[in-house]
């Protein structure tokens, strides 16, 4: 698929066959996202690569006892601690690898460099037949101390991005985007010419 085809084609991905993922093809995606932009080119990015079953099954239950353990907020907040407390919820939806992308920096820029650098490697793994998803659940335990040391990161980084990595089982159906609400500020005088051009002309008939 060529670049625009994996932009397009992109989803979270929540089901995964249990096949492992090499480690020449999770190398290949983090290569992909040190490929990001990032502030006066700090390229801060630290990768924690999670492979073992063990781990995994144990960070997605931390991750849920401390959420739970927080004061339900949001309008969504009943049904997804409801989801939650059923035990048979896994977190990393027995995805086969987790990469959290931390910053080893607590710079101004932490949060968008680690995102940037994860857009990269989540379109990196669509155009390789991968599926992704950002695990929102388990950011905040793997930023407390438990977290950190549970995926071998100082305790002064910032852990930003835990994305989940695996063979699918299915690709979920594509969700329609909403039309792009453009604001045009200062455009040229060619493109409203063009805009013009392209605008269906109304013939009107006298009576």
């Amino acid at each position: 698929m060529d670049l625009d085809q994996v932009i397009h084609v992109r989803r979270a991905v929540r089901e995964y066959t249990a096949e492992p993922v090499d480690e020449a093809t999770l190398r290949r995606l983090i290569d992909a996202a040190i490929q990001a932009p990032s502030a006066v080119n700090e390229q801060p990015w630290i990768f924690s690569v999670v492979q073992d079953r063990t781990v995994l099954a144990s960070i997605s239950s931390a991750a849920k006892a401390y959420v739970l353990a927080m004061p339900p907020t949001g309008v969504a907040a009943h049904h997804l601690h409801e989801l939650l407390n059923d035990p048979d919820f896994d977190v990393l939806c027995r995805a086969p690898a987790l990469i959290v992308i931390s910053s080893a920096t607590r710079g101004q820029w932490a949060v968008e460099n680690c995102s940037l650098a994860a857009e990269n490697l989540m379109l990196a793994a669509r155009a390789v037949g991968l599926g992704t998803c950002w695990i929102g659940f388990a950011q905040a335990w793997l930023g407390s101390s438990e977290g950190k040391a549970t995926i071998n990161l100082p305790q002064d980084c910032l852990p930003v991005a835990p994305i989940i990595v695996g063979h699918l089982k299915s690709f979920p159906q594509a969700v329609p985007r909403k039309v792009a609400d453009i604001r045009w500020i200062g455009r040229s005088s060619e493109s409203k010419r063009a805009a013009e051009e392209r605008r269906p002309v109304l013939h009107l008939r006298s009576s």
